[in-house]
C-alpha cells in the first residue's frame, strides 16, 4: 500500500485519531472534550469543548515564537502602481488596532461585520480583526450589485459594515459607496455604522450620521487582545448562489477550519513555513478566504495579495513578473486566468523573460482544467501543473495531487486522487454506486471532515434540503463525473450540465476537452439547448487565440469534426460559433446555465455574479445566428 493510500485509509477508518493528530499544529486555549460530536447526525461538529482564537494562530503565535520579522503579507497592485510588505509583527499590530476600533464601535463576540472591499491590505486586516475579537465576518465581493448586497446584509444582520470608496479595474474605477448606499436603502436590517476606507483614486461622500472615515475610526483605538472562542463558534459566513435566487450563507467554524487548512498547506500543496505562497484569487471568494488569508498565515508562510489581472495589468506577463519579484514557490489560480494568458501568448514566450527559478508548482481550481491548458502550462513553466477540485462549501481540496504526501503521475483533465479525510463516491440517480468509468453524481460520504461547512447560517433545514436529502448518508456536491480504474477522479460538469441527447448522457466537460484541443481555440464552452426531437443538443461557443489566421468558420467546421471523431455521432454536435468572449462570474467561472437559458428563451434574472452583463447581448446575437431562440435570460 502506498503512503497516500495508507494515510487515506487511516483517515477514514479512525478519523478522530487522524484529526486529533493534525490538531496538534494549532495552539489551543482549551483542549476539546472530544474530536467529533455526531449526536445530531447528519449535523456534526468537530472539536467541541475546545477553545482557540484563529487570529492568534495566524499572527500572534508566530510573533511569540520569535518570527515577528518574517514577511506575512506582500501587497502588489499594478492597477495603482503601489506595493507594500507587512511582517508578522506589523500585521499583528495593525490587526489589533483595527480590532480595537471595532470594539469601540460596539462590536462584540458573535456580532457580524460585513466586509465590502477590494484587494487591499485593509481587507485582510478586517477579516483578521473580526476573528481576533470573536466577531463573525461576511465578505462580499467588492462591486457586487446593491440588490444582492442588500440580501446578504438582511441575512447576516451585521452591526458594522467595513467598506472602501472604490475598487480599481484596468481602465476604470468602480465606485463602491453608491452601491453600498443603494443596498442600505433596500435592506431591512440596517447596520449601526459604516467605516469607509477612502482611496485616493476616488473619495466617497460620507453620511455623517452613519459613516466614519477609516483612519478616523482607527486613530487612537486601543489594540484589542485575542478573545477565546469555541471551536464550534462561527468564524465567517460566505454567501454562495442558491437555486432559488436567495443566497446561501455557508458557515465556517473556528476549530475545524484552522486544523484542516493548516494541514492542507503542507500535505496538499507541499509548502513549508517561511515559503512564499500566492493564491491569485479575490478575498470575496472561498479561495481568497482559505488560501490568501487564513491557510498561509496559519502555516507561517508569506502570502501574496495581488490587485490586478492576469492580462492587461499591463500585459500577459503579469503573473510571471509577480512570481519572479517576490520569489513565489507555489501559485494557485483558476484555469480561466491561464487561458487568458495563453490566448495572448500562445507560444509561451513571456515566462522565459522572468527568473522563475524559485517557482515550484502551479495549482489550478475553480473549474475543470482542460488538458490543452494543462499541457500549455507544463510546457511554458516546466513545473508540475496540478488540477485540484473543491467547493465553497468544503473550504479546502477534496481531490488533488497531494504534493506533500506522495506526488502521483498526472492525468491531464483529472484532479487526481481523493484527499485524505474525504470519502468520495459516484452514485447513479437512484443512489446506487456505479463502476469505474461510469458517469454519475459525485457525493461525499458523511461525516464531512473538519473545515467543511457544518451548516448554513441560521438555516439547518436549508442545509439538509440543499445538500443531504437527495442521497441519505451523503453530501451532494452537485458535480458529475467518474472514477477510473486507478482511483483517479474525473469531474466533468455540474449535474445540471449533463446533456441528455436522445437518452445518451453526455458531459459538457468532455466536449469542451475536444474543442479546446484545436490549435486555434483559446477557450470554449458547451451547454445543452432544448431540442424537440432529442430533448437536448449541445451548442458550442469558441474563443480564438490572439492572432489566429484561420477563418473562424473553418475552425468551427474542424471543431465539429473533432467532436464527431473523438466522441462520436451520438453527441449530435452540429451547432457552434466563434465569439469574442464568454460570460463569466467575477471569479472566472463560465456561466453555462445563463447561456442555456438564452438559447431556450427562458425568463430568469441576470446572474448577479456576472463579470459584465453586456456580454449577454453578444451571446444572444451569436445564438440567433445559429437559429436558436436567443432571448436574453434577463429580458
Amino acid at each position: 500500500m502506498s503512503k497516500l493510500d495508507e494515510l487515506h485509509a487511516r483517515s477514514l477508518a479512525d478519523p478522530e485519531s487522524f484529526w486529533a493528530e493534525a490538531a496538534e499544529e494549532i495552539h489551543w486555549l482549551r483542549r476539546w472534550d472530544r474530536v467529533l460530536d455526531d449526536s445530531r447526525a447528519p449535523l456534526v461538529r468537530w472539536f467541541p469543548g475546545g477553545e482557540l482564537n484563529t487570529a492568534w494562530n495566524a499572527l500572534d503565535r508566530h510573533v511569540e515564537a520569535g518570527l515577528g520579522e518574517r514577511l506575512a503579507l506582500i501587497y502588489d497592485s499594478p492597477v495603482t502602481g503601489s506595493a507594500a510588505r507587512f511582517s508578522y509583527g506589523e500585521l499583528r499590530d495593525r490587526v489589533a488596532q483595527l480590532a480595537g476600533a471595532l470594539r469601540r464601535l460596539g462590536v462584540e463576540k458573535g456580532d457580524r461585520v460585513l466586509v465590502y472591499m477590494p484587494m487591499v491590505p485593509e481587507s485582510v486586516m478586517a477579516m483578521l480583526a473580526c476573528a481576533r475579537i470573536g466577531a463573525v465576518h461576511s465578505v462580499v465581493f467588492g462591486g457586487f450589485a446593491a440588490e444582492e448586497l442588500a440580501k446578504r446584509i438582511d441575512d447576516a444582520r451585521p452591526r458594522v459594515v467595513l467598506a472602501a470608496s472604490c475598487g480599481i479595474e484596468p481602465g476604470r474605477i468602480v465606485e463602491y459607496k453608491p452601491l453600498l448606499d443603494g443596498a442600505l436603502a433596500l435592506c431591512r436590517a440596517k447596520p449601526e455604522r459604516c467605516v469607509v476606507l477612502q482611496r485616493p483614486e476616488s473619495r466617497a461622500e460620507l453620511d455623517p450620521a452613519r459613516d466614519l472615515d477609516w483612519n478616523d475610526a482607527v486613530s487612537g483605538a486601543t489594540p484589542a487582545d485575542c478573545v477565546p472562542v469555541a471551536a464550534t463558534d462561527p468564524l465567517y459566513i460566505l454567501y454562495t448562489s442558491g437555486t432559488t435566487g436567495v443566497p446561501k450563507g455557508v458557515v465556517r467554524d473556528n476549530g475545524g477550519h484552522a486544523v484542516a487548512l493548516c494541514w492542507s498547506m503542507r500535505n496538499v500543496y507541499g509548502v513549508e513555513p517561511g515559503e512564499v505562497y500566492w493564491a491569485a484569487s479575490d478575498i470575496g471568494w472561498v479561495v481568497g478566504h482559505s488560501y490568501i488569508v487564513y491557510a498561509p498565515l496559519l502555516h507561517g508562510c508569506t502570502s501574496i495579495l495581488y490587485e490586478g489581472k492576469p492580462v492587461g495589468t499591463p500585459d500577459a506577463a503579469a503573473f510571471w513578473r509577480v512570481c519572479a519579484e517576490h520569489s513565489v514557490e507555489t501559485l494557485f489560480t483558476a484555469p480561466t486566468a491561464l487561458r487568458a494568458i495563453k490566448r495572448e501568448d500562445p507560444e509561451a514566450a513571456l515566462p522565459a523573460r522572468h527568473d522563475l527559478s524559485r517557482f515550484r508548482t502551479l495549482f489550478l481550481a475553480g473549474e475543470r482544467a482542460d488538458p490543452d491548458t494543462v499541457a500549455w502550462c507544463e510546457g511554458a513553466l516546466g513545473v508540475p501543473v496540478i488540477d485540484h477540485w473543491w467547493q465553497t462549501e468544503t473550504g479546502w481540496p477534496v481531490a488533488a495531487n497531494c504534493m506533500g504526501i506522495e506526488p502521483q503521475p498526472v492525468k491531464r483533465g483529472s484532479p487526481t486522487r481523493v484527499v485524505p479525510g474525504y470519502d468520495v463516491r459516484v452514485l447513479d440517480d437512484e443512489g446506487a454506486e456505479v463502476g469505474p468509468g461510469e458517469t454519475g453524481n459525485i457525493v461525499l460520504r458523511l461525516p464531512l471532515p473538519p473545515g467543511c461547512l457544518p451548516t448554513l447560517w441560521n438555516d439547518d433545514a436549508g442545509f439538509r434540503a440543499a445538500y443531504l436529502e437527495r442521497f441519505p448518508g451523503f453530501y451532494q456536491t452537485g458535480d458529475a463525473g467518474h472514477a477510473d480504474e486507478d482511483g483517479y477522479l474525473w469531474i466533468m460538469s455540474r449535474t445540471d450540465d449533463i446533456i441528455n441527447v436522445a437518452g445518451h448522457r453526455l458531459s459538457t466537460g468532455r466536449l469542451e476537452e475536444v474543442l479546446a484541443g484545436h490549435p486555434d481555440v483559446a477557450e470554449c464552452a458547451v451547454f445543452g439547448a432544448a431540442d424537440e426531437l432529442k430533448g437536448q443538443v449541445p451548442v458550442g461557443l469558441l474563443v480564438l487565440k490572439a492572432g489566429c489566421a484561420t477563418d473562424p468558420g473553418e475552425v468551427v467546421r474542424q471543431g465539429i469534426g473533432l467532436v464527431r471523431e473523438q466522441v462520436g455521432p451520438v453527441a449530435s454536435f452540429k451547432q457552434a460559433c466563434v465569439v469574442e468572449r464568454l460570460p463569466k462570474t467575477r471569479s472566472g467561472k463560465v456561466l453555462r446555465g445563463a447561456m442555456r437559458r438564452i438559447a431556450d428563451g427562458e425568463d430568469g434574472p441576470v446572474p448577479p455574479t456576472i463579470d459584465d452583463p453586456a456580454i449577454l447581448d453578444e451571446i444572444r446575437s451569436a445564438l440567433r445566428g445559429l437559429g436558436l431562440a436567443g432571448q436574453d435570460a434577463g429580458s
